[in-house]
């Protein structure tokens, strides 16, 4: 599930539409989960935004949020519940990280089992992308704000798995971001 409906107040334009490599930056989040085995990939995005041509099948499922002004917490709960009953987990990733390698998400899924949150870890620092099992989708039910997953992590450590990735990688946040985002 890729989280692309914030309102991009920082970048100055919607970073939806960005492009980077000859892709937008939602595009890329979308190929990497397809290149991961992610099934089904879901984007939670704002009303505007439209499916990109290339993606008008059934790879993709389009959620719209007609609330990103309420926060990420908002977009994950709409991204679960669209997901429901159908997926044993979901790996949340967010559509302004165009440098996720697939490998990352691979690491995630060999690692579930024991609990039922498994976080990417650099530097100590638990961060996205985040795996969580359906048995703990609930959990989302008690977040707000703009924090999405992270207080969650915080709070209850005893609920997630750390799995090292080496490196988170950059968010696209502002139009200098795109300066230090380097080659594919």
């Amino acid at each position: 599930m890729i989280l692309a409906a914030g309102s991009s107040r920082r970048y100055g334009s919607p970073k939806q539409m960005v492009v980077v490599d000859g892709m937008t930056l939602l595009e890329h989040a979308i190929e990497t989960a397809a290149v991961a085995g992610l099934q089904p990939v879901a984007a939670v995005v704002p009303v505007w935004l439209s499916r990109p041509a290339r993606y008008d099948d059934e790879r993709l499922r389009w959620i719209r949020n007609a609330l990103p002004e309420r926060g990420m917490s908002v977009s994950l709960r709409l991204g679960l519940d669209a997901l429901g009953g159908e997926v044993d987990a979901a790996v949340i990733l967010l559509g302004d990280q165009p440098r996720v390698p697939p490998e990352a998400i691979s690491r995630l899924l060999a690692a579930r089992g024991d609990r039922p949150i498994v976080a990417s870890q650099s530097g100590g620092i638990l961060a996205p992308p985040v795996l969580v099992e359906a048995s703990h989708f609930h959990l989302a039910e008690g977040l707000s704000g703009d924090i999405g997953l992270r207080q969650l992590l915080l709070d209850h450590p005893e609920l997630v798995r750390a799995v090292e990735v080496g490196g988170h990688p950059p968010d696209i946040d502002t139009p200098e971001d795109l300066d230090g985002l380097g080659g594919p």
